[in-house]
């Protein structure tokens, strides 16, 4: 399971990766309340840990946007403010679950196997663009009118995820990177251009006709017929 963790109190979100990754979740820590909307509008997390008091725009109002854009990735609220009307504003804001400060760290990943599992009983919405969608149950490249399929790794479905969900748009490499692989990550940069490599191969196999652009110091977009 991805988690996306936006609190701006370092000590606290190295803290509570720590305890998340030891429960077998992986977990992307950002510090900003734009940073945590611009990564969650990705689409490639299964829940969110929203704090309300962070620098930029607060999570009420990343929340509000996120919601008004259709994003409804499950979202557990963390705030050091318990009384009635926070909590109230929080839900109404479109959170799944509110969590005051303190917390103990097993009920934060109680929360976050919930508020997921009522995720997985929604439909499954389909991501696609041009011939091709991906199953998002078993990770496999499809044809829309052959059928031809190919299976995906781990990386390779989530960057053609993040491409899929801002198709037509250009991705800065290191933000392709960020959403991919994660702040905390000791991989090279260089492996997007491997990855986006074997994803261009993949959409060749299925004989599809959408192609990843390489804007030449821009970064990478998902088209359909270049």
């Amino acid at each position: 399971m991805r988690v996306l963790l936006v609190e701006d109190e370092k000590a606290l979100s190295s803290a509570v990766c720590q305890v998340l990754r030891r429960e077998q979740f992986t977990v992307d820590p950002v510090y900003t309340g734009p940073d945590g909307y611009e990564y969650a509008r990705s689409g490639i997390y299964d829940a969110i840990v929203l704090d309300v008091m962070l620098p930029g725009m607060d999570g009420f109002t990343v929340l509000r946007k996120l919601r008004a854009e259709g994003v409804k990735t499950p979202v557990c609220m963390l705030t050091a403010r318990s009384g009635l009307e926070d909590r109230v504003r929080g839900l109404e804001s479109g959170a799944d679950y509110y969590l005051p400060k303190p917390f103990q760290t097993a009920e934060l990943a109680a929360c976050l196997r919930a508020i997921t599992r009522r995720k997985e009983e929604a439909p499954v919405m389909e991501l696609a663009f041009g011939d091709v969608w991906l199953n998002r149950q078993d990770a496999r490249l499809i044809h829309r009118e052959t059928g031809q399929e190919v299976k995906l790794g781990a990386k390779e479905y989530q960057l053609m995820e993040l491409f899929l969900r801002n198709s037509g748009q250009t991705l800065p490499k290191d933000t392709i990177f960020d959403r991919v692989w994660g702040y905390e990550s000791e991989a090279d940069i260089s492996v997007v251009e491997v990855y986006i490599s074997f994803l261009r191969k993949k959409l060749a196999f299925v004989g599809s006709n959408v192609k990843i652009r390489a804007a030449r110091g821009i970064g990478y977009s998902l088209e359909e017929g270049v």
